[in-house]
């Protein structure tokens, strides 16, 4: 299984979008451009949301724009909440369009301003549009873990999303940890049981790590069919909409894990390490990640 670990780094866009201190749009240049040469599988170079909300996101257009006529090998994908942003993506190479749901009706209202039925609708719709474009779509069900705001998620409302999902025909599916509240127990069953539900769906997990257990919830999911990881560099991140804004699964943290079962070494973690390093100067506070407190091993 380990073999088949691919990883989504989501630094520039949940990464960033936390942060108060604008990163100007050379630098998010200079730093994506590591992590595209790093042989990283996926990277996610922001979102299309307005620019006023979300000014850490203003450049994202540009951003797709600039790096849709260089060469790389990694997938370049964006997260879309509606169809303008959608509209956008399209126009400016977007090659994977990632999107979703929360399973919580507060944060649903609180981060689309629509409810979670309404949101199903439109996000299917909007994936459907972009299959039929031929773009990469994966779909998720945010705070499918719990809610900061209304606590424990009923696991059926999580899976009433997904069959939704896999009955429009949308086999790529995230499950995202918005809260960080998920522990490996629960990570399992709900893995488990969209593999019942359908073996040829391709699950992809997100965790924040507010209560330290990130990396057990990754080698859970990991255990029961997950093949797709979002990270962040330097552990940066966490959705402003939510109530405690904790960061994500360190990417370096993360392969250094793979590392040591000896898979994934085509991955070049100096150039994660180093855009973590620069990260750490520029917003002038303490990486996230172990390995920027502890060190690597050296075998």
């Amino acid at each position: 299984m380990l073999k088949k670990i691919k990883i989504h780094e989501v630094g520039f866009r949940d990464g960033l979008q936390n942060e108060s201190k604008i990163v100007d749009t050379e630098r998010k240049i200079n730093w994506i451009a590591q992590i595209l040469n790093s042989g990283i599988d996926i990277v996610q170079i922001g979102s299309f949301v307005h620019p006023v909300k979300m000014p850490q996101m203003a450049d994202t257009d540009t951003l797709f724009d600039y790096f849709s006529k260089i060469p790389h090998k990694a997938l370049l994908s964006g997260l879309v909440l509606n169809e303008k942003g959608f509209e956008r993506g399209m126009k400016c190479g977007v090659e994977m369009f990632c999107m979703g749901v929360s399973a919580s009706e507060t944060h649903s209202q609180k981060n689309t301003g629509m409810s979670i039925q309404k949101a199903t609708d439109v996000i299917i719709s909007i994936a459907r549009e972009a299959v039929n474009a031929g773009k990469v779509v994966q779909v998720s069900v945010q705070s499918a873990f719990g809610c900061g705001f209304e606590g424990k998620i009923p696991e059926e409302n999580v899976l009433m999303i997904v069959g939704n999902y896999l009955d429009a025909g949308l086999k790529n599916i995230s499950l995202a940890d918005t809260a960080g509240y998920a522990y490996p127990e629960q990570v399992k069953r709900l893995f488990s049981s969209i593999k019942r539900i359908d073996e040829s769906s391709v699950l992809t997990a997100h965790f924040h790590n507010t209560y330290g257990l990130g990396l057990a919830n990754c080698y859970a999911a990991m255990s029961e069919g997950a093949e797709y990881f979002e990270t962040a560099f330097a552990g940066l991140g966490g959705c402003p909409f939510t109530k405690v804004a904790a960061g994500n699964v360190s990417t370096e943290d993360f392969v250094h894990s793979l590392n040591r079962n000896d898979v994934r070494r085509d991955i070049d973690l100096e150039k994660i390490l180093n855009v973590a390093d620069s990260a750490q100067v520029y917003f002038e506070k303490e990486n996230q990640s172990y390995l920027s407190k502890v060190g690597r091993l050296g075998y």
